[in-house]
């Protein structure tokens, strides 16, 4: 399984993502989920993937493809973020319903489903949603956030404090504080995380972070709010 998170805020973009992928107890590897677009001052586009592996990997092969090609539709010549979304989800869905006819009884394992954000200029900060059959929601001023994955553990912290006022500094936090409770509950996601950052009207990553199992940052920021939770739960009265 997974968990990616990505947040759209008025200072940018931040994006988040484990790289677990396990096939049973005893098949268990490292593949990463992020994976960047950018062309410096004109376009960035971040995609998040959950899901099945063989899927994913088709996807964003083809996607590479058309973007070597300048005469085919890809996410690096669309005009706008939308079209960025169409393509991706068009893509995804047909290469879902490729790999599920190819499986027949085990069809409902060849789904996956993606977050695509960024932004090109001239045009706005944007993330989407993309849902196997290509479809996709995008994420509002009243939800600022999406999540794929084992997003139930990692989502109440988001609900509390994100907003899109909320500063680049303080959604990292958020973030890995999400991915925190996630990695707690869940053994199907798993160390490393993959970061970046987008800030708004850069057309380009501002911050790229890979960030281990022996991170001394994180492990005291997991520390620091596993006591936070105590002395909080300590305090309420009932």
């Amino acid at each position: 399984m997974t968990y990616c998170v990505g947040l759209l805020l008025d200072a940018g973009l931040v994006l988040l993502s484990d790289t677990r992928t396990n096939a049973g107890v005893d098949n268990i590897s490292t593949y990463r989920k992020m994976f960047t677009f950018v062309d410096p001052g004109e376009r960035a586009i971040v995609i998040l993937t959950a899901g099945s592996l063989s899927v994913t990997q088709t996807t964003l092969a083809r996607m590479d493809d058309a973007n070597s090609d300048p005469d085919k539709r890809s996410i690096m010549n669309a005009g706008t973020m939308l079209e960025v979304a169409e393509i991706v989800g068009e893509t995804l869905s047909e290469v879902s319903a490729q790999v599920a006819d190819r499986m027949g009884a085990k069809a409902q394992s060849a789904r996956a489903s993606m977050i695509v954000a960024g932004q090109r200029r001239g045009g706005a900060a944007r993330m989407f949603l993309i849902y196997p059959e290509g479809n996709f929601i995008e994420a509002t001023e009243d939800t600022p956030y999406l999540q794929i994955g084992e997003h139930k553990y990692g989502k109440p912290i988001l609900d509390r404090v994100v907003t899109p006022e909320t500063t680049i500094e303080d959604a990292k936090k958020a973030v890995l504080l999400s991915m925190d409770s996630t990695l707690r509950s869940n053994l199907s996601v798993g160390m490393p995380l993959d970061m970046c950052i987008i800030k708004t009207d850069t057309q380009d990553i501002g911050e790229r972070r890979r960030i281990s199992a022996e991170d001394e940052t994180f492990q005291a920021m997991s520390v620091a709010w596993s006591q936070a939770l105590r002395d909080a739960f300590a305090e309420i009265e009932i």
